[in-house]
């Protein structure tokens, strides 16, 4: 019986495992969730850009003064101005702007204190252990749980409103989530190989931690910054409703919000429309924080 010598040669069948048919994802759906992502990171990024430079930019644009009167009162918009005018005849793009330039002071000052004094405990306790890494972890345990409104309504009474006690007391509060990230990862990154390395070569404790442990913690604890400033500027808008946010005339966004709820059914474009500016920039702070962190744990794997 002839043997044909092509089936010989032929490479043996092998029966596709699930394994194997698990990593045979069809790459164009892939790609087109990826793309998808691509497209609202770029989105988020270009919108946030946007806000910055024109809030920076706000002295140098030919706007009318964000505190006095521009025209009619509750203005629909293009009825002169851009974007109209709030109950007082204000100009609401002028405004928005120039609160634009309070609110992110706010954001960056909070969470550079926050960040920096949670980063630097952080890695302290997650490095020292023992009582230091006890008394560090138990002081942000009692700041956590201590009512934050409490907290700030008594800086209110005490100090007055201002911005410097809005910053004080917003970075009190967030200060120990950013502690509490630095000292997990810490904690990890205390047992590495290259840590241990230099502990044997006789480098000192703060150089360790300043040269081979904060630059791998200041990744994560950097991404949740990016979340907590979106925390920051919905804190500030409610903070405005209760009273207790940056004291009138200064504008900010939450204080336009607050400031324009009577007029809701009358002129909503006053509410509507800083309502629209702080929850996009909050959507792109948050989309880009949970990117950051993504990235984070995709390259800690």
């Amino acid at each position: 019986m002839a043997v044909d010598e092509r089936a010989v040669r032929a490479e043996p069948s092998v029966v596709p495992t699930d394994a194997d048919q698990a990593e045979r994802v069809p790459t164009s759906r892939l790609r087109r969730i990826t793309r998808g992502r691509g497209v609202v990171e770029i989105l988020a990024m270009v919108w946030l850009a946007v806000i910055v430079v024109a809030c920076v930019a706000a002295p140098l644009l030919p706007l009318p003064d964000p505190q006095g009167g521009a025209g009619e009162i509750a203005g629909a918009p293009g009825s002169g101005q851009l974007l109209g005018t709030d109950q007082l005849g204000r100009d609401i793009l002028s405004r928005l702007l120039w609160g634009g330039r309070t609110s992110m002071l706010i954001v960056v000052a909070t969470v550079g204190i926050s960040m920096t004094i949670g980063l630097v405990l952080g890695v302290a306790a997650g490095y020292a252990r023992g009582w230091s890494d006890w008394l560090i972890t138990g002081l942000g345990d009692v700041v956590l749980a201590f009512p934050g409104l409490i907290l700030l309504i008594v800086l209110t009474a005490v100090f007055g409103l201002s911005v410097t006690n809005l910053i004080i007391g917003l970075s009190i509060l967030g200060t120990p989530a950013f502690l509490r990230i630095a000292r997990a990862h810490t904690l990890t990154l205390s047992q590495r190989e290259y840590v241990l390395a230099a502990r044997g070569s006789g480098a000192g404790d703060v150089r360790i931690m300043m040269r081979h442990i904060a630059p791998g913690v200041f990744g994560p604890v950097a991404a949740y910054g990016l979340t907590y400033a979106a925390v920051i500027l919905i804190a500030e808008g409610a903070l405005s409703f209760l009273g207790l946010g940056v004291p009138p005339p200064t504008p900010t966004w939450g204080a336009m919000i607050a400031g324009g709820r009577p007029w809701i059914d009358r002129a909503l474009h006053i509410v509507l429309v800083p309502s629209i500016v702080l929850i996009a920039t909050v959507l792109a702070l948050n989309f880009l924080g949970d990117e950051r962190s993504s990235g984070d744990q995709v390259q800690r794997a």
